[in-house]
């Protein structure tokens, strides 16, 4: 099993990775501040990220004109700063997923559909654990795992030191980590009836992948959960999380997808895209709205030109 690096694995020390452990220890140090104070810290970057990063601006608020055509601009510019203060409270919330302790955000927790999770298990199947890519992604993960043994795909840091640091601090609550290539230990793992967290919501340059709706355009989407349950007779049960209004924390598995794997890819991959565009809409300020989803179309053109 491709499991995280053993404590004895070494760190990349050479000069030239100085500079990414300066970051690496000033995000190690901000999962120290009290929560409190992060949630607010995080509001401020927020708005510093919205106003530096033009371009992921641009982009957000394009995909959000296009997903919610009937909000009016008001609304939407709202969302829009709604949506920058989610990331910037979405840094901390790694940090301490990663390097930091979690106990604020056991306090108010409320999990749910646990008894769906146990009934799926119950013929030693193993499942897919399907969420997509929200600012609450990391900590939830995290506290998911204080209930479920899950495992995860990701993919690889090309700096050698954020690679070996984010791998150690999820060695502290993931049951496994398999890099994105590593499709026969990700097989493996789900025949032997492990948990597989995975997130293919976002457009993929590679692999196997077709146009389905999401929020009623072509979304560029991976059939990858289709294959992989074929392939390793594993469940697909849905994983909601977000950030309430109250500071707490929603997670929530919902029954498994009957009927799944069909023989059609292309209608398996529009029930799991379906699937996370609920999610999206219950928590859409949380929701990555800065990743260019519709920046391939089936005429060969982008919504983003």
């Amino acid at each position: 099993m491709s499991r995280t690096p053993p404590a004895n694995h070494r760190p990349p020390l050479s000069p030239r990775h100085w500079p990414t452990w300066i970051g690496i220890g000033a995000m190690a140090l901000a999962a120290r501040v009290p929560w409190p104070l992060q949630r607010a810290l995080g509001r401020a970057i927020g708005v510093l990220l919205r106003v530096a990063l033009r371009d992921r601006r641009e982009v957000a608020a394009r995909n959000l004109a296009l997903c919610f055509p009937d909000l009016s601009d008001t609304l939407r510019a709202k969302l829009l700063r709604e949506h920058f203060a989610a990331l910037g409270i979405g840094l901390f919330e790694f940090a301490r997923a990663w390097w930091g302790s979690i106990a604020p955000m056991r306090k108010g927790l409320v999990v749910e559909g646990l008894e769906y999770m146990a009934a799926t298990r119950a013929d030693g199947r193993g499942v897919i654990v399907v969420s997509g890519h929200f600012s609450t992604l990391e900590i939830c993960g995290r506290l998911m795992c204080d209930h479920v043994p899950l495992a995860g795909m990701y993919r690889p840091h090309a700096q050698p030191a954020m690679e070996w640091a984010v791998k150690r601090g999820r060695a502290r609550y993931a049951a496994a980590m398999f890099p994105k290539q590593d499709v026969r230990g990700t097989l493996r793992h789900l025949k032997q009836g492990g948990l597989l967290w995975y997130a293919p919501d976002q457009d993929p340059s590679r692999g196997d992948a077709v146009y389905v709706p999401f929020f009623g355009l072509p979304a560029h989407s991976l059939t990858s959960t289709h294959q992989l349950a074929r392939m390793s007779g594993a469940a697909v049960v849905l994983f909601q999380h977000l950030r309430r209004d109250d500071g707490g924390y929603t997670l929530r598995f919902l029954p498994a997808l009957d009927g799944f794997p069909s023989a059609d890819a292309t209608a398996d991959t529009a029930r799991v895209m379906a699937g996370i565009e609920a999610m999206a809409r219950a928590a859409p300020a949380q929701y990555l709205w800065i990743h260019r989803r519709f920046k391939r179309q089936p005429d060969g053109t982008s919504l983003y030109e």
